[in-house]
Parts: structure tokens; C-alpha cells; sequence
């Protein structure tokens, strides 16, 4: 039975990945990115290339009304959505202390709010059914303090915390939520945040090969998955729980340093 997979930050970078994988099992897709052009593009590659629909919602995330509005939208046009992929997200270079309040507004926003948001609304439809699946895309700084970069890695953090909880509430369901824990990836995400200048971005995977370890799990229902580390990094963020906070947190502080 086709599903249809509600993908924000769709795009372009993991999300664009997220729509290709998707339609290309058949499925329809909402696309919904601040980059209106960007969607249309998609829908038009999509849709030649596949045998699916791309349904798109040009909307800016950083509205604390998005989620709200995106819900209603699809309900007013009986859209049924069968997997939500709330990719979406951006960060920022830069200490706590000097960094705008409307920088970390909109990212918050966007990363945490727009993300709880869609999950709320949406979460309901899939219990009342019986069926659905959440993939949320926190990342591997998740799991560590972040100095220089504070808000985004506490944003993470938020979001790994999050599909945690939610997913021990769904446990007596079929209902599943999964969270995408990826390394520095292959986006525009480095240039636009400016961590393509620090050590951490040193190596980076590939978004398509981040996007198939997320949706797999998802279909397999995971609680969770690290992916475009190697095995010496998921190795060492199992062990993060074991280091020193000041020690961790100075070493992270350096990596986090402009070239």
C-alpha cells in the first residue's frame, strides 16, 4: 500500500535524500522547505522519474504558527500522512554571549518547536490509527556539551531526549519514533552554520548514505541510530558518559575553533 511521507527541509541536502529514497518506493511525498523554488524543482525531478505525487508547502519554520498551519492544511485537503520526517534544522558558530537573540530564536524555532510541533499534531492521528512512523534528525552532538555552538547542540539534545520519552509512551503500539543521530554530513548545513571551518568537519559523509541508515531504521522502527561516524567515534560517544565533563568540554570547545 503506497505511503505518504511528510519531509521537512525537503529541499535539498538529507531531506532532498529522504524525498528520493521515499518516492522511489513508490511513495507520495509532502515537501515542505522555506525554499519555494527548491520544492518545485523536486516535485518536477520526482514526479517525472517516479510514479508518485509530490505535494509542496513553501513555509517558513521559524513562525511559531508552521506546525499548526502545515497540519490543518493537509487535514482541509484530506491528506493522509503515514511517516513524518522532521528533518528540517540549521545551527551557528559563535559563543552564547555574543551571538544575536534572533539567531538562536529562529533556530530554536525551527529545531525544536516547528519539530515538537508537527510531532504533536500529527502523533494523534497515528495512535487513533494504529499506525505511523515518526523519524526525528537530531544529530551525534546530541550526545555532548557543545561550547561554541551552544544552543544548536542543546537543540539536539532536546530532540534525542524527546523521540526517547515518546517512544517508551508508544511501546503498547504500533506506532513507532525514531531518531537520526548523523556525524558531519555532505550539506549545506557547514557553510551556512560555519562549522565547515572548524576541525569536527574535517570528514564528512555522504547525505544520501545518512538519509538510507534513517529511513531503514524507521522502517524497522529503531529506537535510534549513529550514522556517518566510524567505529571508533560510536565507540567513543558510548564512552562519553565515562569522560570527565571539563576535560570533554575543553576538547570539544577546541574543535570547535575556526581554521
Amino acid at each position: 500500500m503506497k505511503k505518504t511521507a511528510l519531509i521537512t527541509g525537503a529541499a535539498g541536502g538529507i531531506g532532498g535524500q529522504f524525498a528520493r529514497i521515499h518516492a522511489s518506493k513508490g511513495g507520495d511525498i509532502v515537501a515542505v522547505d522555506l525554499n519555494a523554488e527548491g520544492l518545485e524543482s523536486l516535485k518536477t525531478t520526482l514526479e517525472s522519474e517516479y510514479d508518485v505525487l509530490v505535494y509542496t508547502i513553501a513555509k517558513d519554520l521559524t513562525d511559531v504558527n508552521a506546525a499548526k498551519e502545515i497540519y490543518d492544511e493537509l487535514k482541509s485537503k484530506d491528506v493522509e500522512v503515514d511517516y513524518l520526517i522532521n528533518n528540517a534544522g540549521f545551527g551557528g558558530i559563535g559563543n552564547f554571549h555574543e551571538r544575536s537573540w534572533e539567531q538562536d530564536l529562529a533556530m530554536i524555532q525551527v529545531d525544536v518547536v516547528a519539530l515538537t510541533g508537527l510531532t504533536k499534531f500529527f502523533l494523534p492521528d497515528f495512535i487513533k490509527r494504529n499506525e505511523g512512523k515518526i523519524l526525528n534528525v537530531s544529530s551525534t552532538v546530541s550526545l555532548i556539551p557543545g561550547p561554541g555552538q551552544a544552543v544548536y547542540f542543546a537543540s539536539k539534545a532536546y530532540v534525542t531526549s524527546l523521540t526517547r520519552s515518546i517512544y517508551g509512551e508508544l511501546s503498547d503500539s504500533e506506532v513507532t519514533i525514531t531518531a537520526l543521530l548523523p556525524g558531519p554530513t555532505q550539506t549545506g548545513f557547514g557553510a551556512h552554520s560555519g562549522m565547515e571551518k572548524t576541525s569536527i568537519y574535517n570528514k564528512t559523509a555522504s547525505a544520501a548514505d545518512v538519509a538510507q541508515d534513517g529511513y531503514d531504521a524507521m522502517l524497522e522502527g529503531e529506537l535510534e541510530i549513529i550514522s556517518g561516524v566510524s567505529g571508533m567515534q560510536k565507540l567513543e560517544f558510548k564512552l562519553v558518559p565515562f569522560v570527565p565533563k571539563k576535560k570533554l568540554i575543553e576538547k570539544i570547545r577546541k574543535g570547535q575553533e575556526t581554521k
